[in-house]
């Protein structure tokens, strides 16, 4: 942290599964014995950046995000594949299965306002930071949702957690929107990949404002797409990149986790992930 600095504010970007390397981050901040003044997240990062500020210890939420990746629960949030990859040896009747759960994800997508219901979210939200308000948090704690349909960038610090976190990883299209407080909102990293610009307008002219981006770059979407979905997801991709880039502006110190190529849903390997 510069000198010239007496405290920081911590923004934790999105970035689905990518995102477990915040808890390495916090773990090496502890280890450094920097605590940081106040925690605003966006997406996954709101979702580690809660539980932290209600229980700050690495060690802890480290251990309570892997037995819970490591229960039944988790097999409740397996998501549709967008693209489904088939063995060189699947027989007939294994492909033409995989063409109908194809064809009926494109019904779904034409049809439905979302693949999983909000339920789910919220499930998972309590389930971790348990149904706590945001002044039960040890740390001051905030996170970023996008108002549905106005599309309006909100930062929620008062009131109850669970549902604001949970609106806060409603990725479009995956997770239906999540209420609260009678407007219903999506991801906010739909407005800020990493929540640097509202870190800088809560902390004072004597915090810094520490962010951590765990973003991929475009590249990182393999493999090259063949077909809509995947020119739609490579897109997504390019829009992030970019806007992330816009958001690291504001941050006077800025972590980057060697994250690679690994995908946003994929939660497959989280010590390796954890510990990059």
């Amino acid at each position: 942290m510069p000198s010239r600095y007496d405290g920081f504010v911590l923004a934790l970007g999105g970035g689905g599964g990518r995102g477990l390397a915040h808890i390495g981050v916090l773990a090496a901040l502890e280890e450094r014995r920097l605590r940081p003044d106040a925690i605003i997240g966006v997406s996954i990062g709101a979702l580690f950046g809660a539980m932290y500020a209600l229980d700050p210890d690495a060690e802890r939420l480290r251990r309570r995000v892997l037995d819970f990746l490591r229960s039944d629960a988790i097999a409740n949030l397996q998501l549709p594949q967008l693209q489904q990859q088939e063995e060189p040896s699947a027989s007939f009747l294994d492909r033409w299965m995989a063409l109908g759960r194809q064809s009926l994800l494109y019904v779904r997508a034409a049809t439905d306002i979302a693949l999983v219901d909000a339920e789910l979210l919220i499930t998972v939200a309590d389930t971790l930071c348990g149904r706590h308000t945001f002044a039960d948090t040890q740390i001051p704690f905030s996170c970023v949702a996008v108002s549905f349909p106005g599309g309006d960038c909100t930062v929620f610090d008062r009131g109850d957690l669970v549902h604001s976190v949970a609106a806060s990883m409603a990725i479009p299209g995956i997770f239906a929107p999540v209420e609260v407080d009678g407007t219903r909102f999506v991801d906010g990293g739909l407005a800020s990949e990493i929540p640097a610009l509202e870190a800088r307008r809560r902390a004072t002219d004597q915090q810094c404002v520490v962010a951590v981006n765990v973003g991929a770059k475009p590249s990182a979407c393999a493999p090259h797409p063949t077909h809509m979905l995947g020119m739609l997801d490579w897109a997504s991709l390019v829009k992030s990149y970019y806007l992330r880039r816009y958001d690291k502006e504001h941050a006077e110190v800025l972590i980057e986790p060697l994250v690679g190529d690994v995908q946003w849903d994929d939660f497959s390997h989280p010590e390796d992930e954890i510990a990059r």
